[in-house]
């Protein structure tokens, strides 16, 4: 499984990774710290090829995948976890601020899934703890979703607040559309651009079709 997801993510995202860099830098600088104490502890949860966990400004920084990329990609800074998410997760409950998560839960396989990672980060955050969660809007790309072979959950800004209520977080903040769909698409590299594209949220509203959803551990 992790070998077929190496393979996957290195075919979909060659020739792209230097761009995607390039974004994740502005966006978490111009959008994302502002959810992200520097002197909190961060799990990026599916993180992928780390861009995310790389770029924020944190004390302690976790990188939580099963592709063995994660390992590769990961800075310095940034501890790797090496392990299958619908598995308990390796990390001490009441240990981590901020729980952030990019276009990952899609790719789980069930609703069960889904609701035990979920019940994962709710033990492993500490009490006042945030969850952010960034993901395609089914909503609004109903004709585009299922062209990724690995999407298997179909999700929406209503579904996953409904779910995270479920589990006992309380919701902060909700923007059904933010990014455009895929790194390939309507967003721009160039850094001005994208802080543009950040400051002007006219724009979201035509272009967007991610949600972003801020979630706490009361």
């Amino acid at each position: 499984m992790a070998e077929d997801l190496q393979l996957v993510y290195q075919n979909r995202f060659a020739g792209t990774e230097e761009r995607r860099a390039l974004v994740w830098a502005v966006l978490s600088r111009h959008f994302f710290q502002a959810w992200v104490p520097e002197n909190s502890a961060v799990l990026d949860l599916g993180a992928g090829y780390c861009e995310f966990i790389n770029s924020i400004r944190a004390r302690k920084k976790y990188a939580l995948d099963l592709n063995p990329v994660a390992r590769s990609r990961a800075a310095s800074d940034v501890e790797a976890v090496l392990h299958d998410v619908a598995t308990p997760w390796p990390l001490a409950s009441d240990s981590i601020d901020v729980v952030f998560t990019s276009n990952f839960l899609e790719h789980l396989h069930s609703k069960d899934q889904l609701q035990f990672c979920l019940r994962e980060a709710y033990r492993v955050l500490r009490k006042g703890g945030r969850m952010l969660l960034l993901g395609p809007n089914i909503h609004y790309c109903p004709d585009t979703y299922w062209d990724f072979f690995d999407h298997h959950l179909p999700l929406s800004d209503r579904s996953v607040v409904e779910v995270l209520e479920l589990t006992g977080f309380k919701i902060q903040k909700v923007i059904p559309r933010f990014l455009p769909y895929t790194m390939k698409s309507k967003l721009p590299s160039e850094p001005w651009l994208v802080r543009l594209y950040l400051a002007v949220p006219m724009l979201w509203r035509i272009a967007g079709k991610q949600f972003f959803v801020v979630a706490e551990k009361p």
